[in-house]
């Protein structure tokens, strides 16, 4: 059969709408945030990113995610609640990444890359109604003509790539194999009445007001601690280091992604097809995936254990997560714009850069007063797993100057007339991973009808962040975005080829 197989790897992505994702808490301080749930302000790559945050934080300076994204439209019934994909996890090259040996690494492309989907949350914004009927089109509103929507949540199946930082601190799980997790956002938000969830509360949930649940997947679907916001454990359910029951896989693996709705809650597998081994994960009340009780005012936080299920039925334009920058539903994103190199980091003084920032020999320069926002939340390469490497990952804002915008640090392939040229020795390989298929008559053999390319530089080039972009006219809007000290010379881009491979199959 032959299919539809995208890969990540160099160029340009249509612009169009806005996402964010990751946690931190460095392994070596880590014993000082065991009874502190971080909130999204400060784990940004695990979080997916609001459309207003002012509205919602108080803030501008929640953002920073860049997540080129492909989304697939279906009116086929299901398509919005089971569908399959095929992935083959990207590789490093063979002498890994270092500060001196010029080369990249998936770690520093991407902390983490996600497949997507709406879910039902009735304690979620935009908190006007008491129900929400799972797998169904009737959930569908459009907010210019009421504001009745059911409450909504956005999951995101999360791949952590191996070799930097560990989880909590930044994404890595293990120092030279991947992991994944079912994380689920929801946002405790009332934009009719203009309430957020009461400060005590925020103050004792994972995520805050964007409140998370956040489960590992394992070979025997339970989770290694309570995924739900309240009862979530830094150094339990967020540290997967040594815990023989999550699922880790090696780079190059062929895996087949399968996300399904269940009588108890969504279920996220992931089969290794080159080692046989396999990870799951429901977001059920069995399992302790729960929702935050809306309470705007006192200080009562309650959790209700709940079953998450998809909230839509088919997926198109309209299917979409109302508070999110992205119009997202059925999606692949993959999240850029978190590294910068530092070649030293004051850590006495908030672990910020104060030495030299960007790609030694490349794009290297002294970190500037006035940019200072994406050279904070920093690490020494002493924190690493693996890759010895010192660098920062906080938002762009707008410095779009790391590794993710240098065409060198993808993978970049020259044809010939015999063969093609690849610069895997210096680059990590494409994330490779088909078109879903949907369930249809017992099987996963139902292709989606439409697919489009989103990317969230709109909101990231917003004036609020330094930017200079009309997110109403798209005056002022630039792809490549801007540096810290001029235009981005690159921005990756998605690539669509078919394969007659055997593992790329319904």
């Amino acid at each position: 059969m032959t299919r539809l197989r995208v890969l990540t790897a160099i160029g340009f992505v249509a612009v169009c709408g806005a996402t964010i994702g990751a946690f931190g808490v460095g392994k070596s301080s880590a014993e000082s945030y065991a009874t502190q749930k971080p909130s999204c302000l400060t784990i940004r790559p695990f979080c997916t990113e609001v459309d207003d945050p002012y509205a919602a934080f108080g803030t501008w300076q929640y953002v920073g995610h860049d997540e080129p994204s492909t989304e697939f439209y279906s009116n086929t019934e299901g398509s919005g609640a089971n569908m399959r994909y095929d992935l083959t996890l990207p590789k490093d090259p063979p002498a890994g990444c270092s500060m001196t040996n010029g080369n990249s690494c998936n770690v520093l492309l991407h902390p983490a890359f996600w497949f997507g989907m709406a879910l039902c949350a009735t304690q979620s914004y935009p908190e006007q109604e008491s129900t929400c009927k799972a797998d169904s089109d009737k959930n569908i509103v459009d907010p210019t003509k009421s504001d009745k929507a059911p409450g909504v949540a956005f999951m995101e199946l999360q791949f952590y790539a191996p070799g930097w930082v560990p989880q909590f601190a930044n994404s890595s799980c293990d120092a030279t194999e991947w992991c994944a997790a079912l994380n689920i956002d929801s946002l405790s938000e009332d934009p009719i009445n203009g309430t957020t969830l009461n400060s005590t509360c925020q103050s004792e949930i994972l995520g805050g007001i964007e409140n998370v649940n956040f489960a590992y997947l394992t070979h025997d679907g339970k989770p290694i601690g309570p995924p739900n916001p309240l009862q979530f454990q830094v150094l339990g359910s967020g540290d997967p280091q040594g815990n023989a029951d999550v699922e880790f896989m090696k780079s190059g693996d062929d895996l087949q992604v399968t996300l399904h709705d269940t009588a108890n809650g969504l279920e996220t597998d992931v089969n290794d097809l080159t080692t046989g081994t396999s990870g799951t994960m429901t977001a059920s009340a069995s399992n302790h995936f729960g929702q935050i009780q809306y309470a705007p005012t006192g200080t009562t936080c309650n959790e209700i254990d709940y079953n998450f299920h998809p909230m839509f039925s088919t997926s198109s334009p309209k299917t979409r997560v109302l508070w999110a920058a992205h119009s997202y539903n059925i999606a692949f994103s993959d999240e850029l714009g978190h590294f910068d190199w530092c070649t030293h980091m004051d850590a006495d003084h908030g672990n910020i850069c104060d030495g030299l920032e960007g790609r030694p020999g490349v794009d290297q320069e002294a970190v500037s007063s006035d940019a200072s926002d994406d050279n904070n939340i920093c690490f020494p390469d002493e924190e690493s797993l693996n890759y010895q490497v010192t660098g920062c990952v906080d938002a762009n804002t707008p410095g779009f100057d790391g590794a993710s915008y240098l065409q060198s640090d993808w993978e970049n392939c020259t044809d010939t007339d015999n063969a093609s040229t690849c610069n895997t020795s210096s680059a990590p390989s494409a994330i490779r991973f088909s078109s879903p298929l949907s369930w249809k008559d017992g099987k996963y053999k139902s292709d989606y009808d439409n697919m489009a390319f989103e990317s969230d530089l709109p909101r990231i080039e917003a004036a609020h962040f330094g930017g200079t972009c009309n997110r109403t006219t798209g005056a002022g809007c630039t792809n490549p975005p801007p540096t810290d000290d001029g235009q981005a010379s690159f921005y990756p881009y998605y690539s669509l080829v078919h394969t007659e491979d055997p593992n790329y199959g319904g």
